[in-house]
């Protein structure tokens, strides 16, 4: 499929016109940070944003006050740019999720005057919840991605990389409960919950030797008791188990299940596992979409040198989309210090002159890749066609339930 101007012209030209409003909501969003599920100020700042550039705006979608839907056009290629927007507990957004945010709204932004000489239709998918919860899985389990034909994003980081995977992730909240008494006087009387705490700790840290490879569990006590002289009748804890694929991870949820429960039984406390948010699968990247990437961010003096393919980061929810259609999740890199991601000192990068110049390549760059991805027929013929064996898949599901 071809247009008579150049669509990378009119794709820079859109985005030079939406700059300072891009750039101003990335701010925006950096200055105030909020948590999984709570992000109502963020999503209502990118919404608004869409609506006025003449987007068509769904808000509260899937059931999820802070989750909605932005689209542009009315082409059979549905190009899914997912907007990540919430913040890490106490250190803001030590992610760069403001960073990626505004990306995923300035690609958006930039294809719009495209869209239909393309033949694409152009949906922002304002995902909450990425650090805690799992937004984007929600959002797939209810529809939002049934019309989509292939998914992207830019995450910020120290360095851009292309091609990295993730670990897949399940996380538990944990809960204790035993009998208080007074330590001294009557410790007979009491049920120890922080001692069913230990033992559980005591059993992961054995089974270490023994987690299957590429394993991960870690966790911190949320409450370990109130008073040196009263037995602890109540400890919680947060969890997470991770494993190199969702396979792995089913394993390895079983056995730190089996830990948690011998701390109960050993003492007699009473155990709670309650799951938080859904399950991460592990990230499948696109090869083919992936170079498209690779060739757009080029173009504009991106290099990935410093990232070798098939790196294993942390975990996302946009490893659930990955199982299902064809994704990227590329990283855009830039100047951070000596600091990395989930650490207060990367917070106070995402608004310097090189965090604003990732947020404007990187949109530049995945609305070039889309360009790509509608204009190579052969691309785009598979994109189409596995994007109706997946609706077919679906339909046969859905009937033999």
């Amino acid at each position: 499929m071809t247009t008579s101007a150049d669509p990378r012209e009119a794709a820079r030209t859109r985005l030079s016109a939406h700059r300072e409003a891009v750039l101003a909501l990335s701010h925006s969003l950096h200055a105030e940070p909020e948590l999984a599920f709570e992000e109502h100020k963020s999503a209502k700042k990118i919404a608004d944003l869409m609506e006025g550039a003449g987007f068509a705006v769904a808000r509260g979608v899937c059931d999820l006050p802070t989750a909605f839907t932005a689209t542009h056009g009315s082409g059979d290629l549905v190009i899914g740019i997912t907007a990540e927007y919430d913040a890490l507990p106490g250190i803001g957004h030590a992610c760069g999720h403001n960073v990626n945010g505004a990306a995923a709204v300035a690609a958006a932004l930039a294809l719009a005057p495209v869209a239909d000489d393309l033949g694409i239709t152009v949906k922002l998918l304002g995902t909450p919840a990425e650090e805690y919860g799992g937004g984007k899985v929600y959002m797939l389990e209810r529809g939002a991605f049934d019309d989509v034909t292939a998914a992207m994003m830019v995450h910020a980081a120290p360095v851009d990389g292309l091609g990295f995977t993730s670990h897949a992730i399940s996380s538990w909240q944990v809960a204790y409960t035993g009998v208080t008494a007074h330590a001294a006087a009557m410790p007979h009387k009491g049920v120890n919950a922080a001692d069913a705490m230990m033992i559980a700790q005591v059993a992961i840290g054995a089974y270490r030797q023994q987690m299957i490879p590429g394993g991960i569990v870690h966790g911190v006590v949320t409450c370990g008791g109130e008073a040196p002289n009263v037995i602890p009748g109540r400890v919680t804890a947060d969890y997470d188990c991770r494993a190199e694929t969702a396979e792995d991870l089913a394993a390895l949820k079983a056995r730190i299940r089996a830990c948690f429960e011998a701390g109960a039984l050993a003492t007699g406390a009473e155990l709670e596992l309650a799951d938080v948010g859904r399950d991460y699968a592990d990230l499948r990247q696109d090869a083919e979409f992936g170079e498209a990437y690779r060739r757009s961010a080029e173009a504009l003096g991106r290099s990935f040198d410093l990232v070798p393919s098939g790196m294993r980061g942390g975990s996302t929810d946009m490893g659930n989309i990955s199982h299902v259609m064809p994704t990227i999740h590329p990283s855009i890199g830039y100047d951070c210090g000596e600091t990395i991601m989930h650490n207060p000192e990367f917070t106070a990068y995402g608004t310097t002159p090189g965090a604003d110049k990732a947020v404007l390549d990187g949109g530049l760059a995945m609305a070039w890749t889309a360009i790509e991805l509608a204009t190579a027929e052969a691309t785009r013929t598979r994109l189409l066609t596995a994007h109706a064996e997946r609706g077919g898949r679906a339909a046969g599901a859905a009937a033999a339930r």
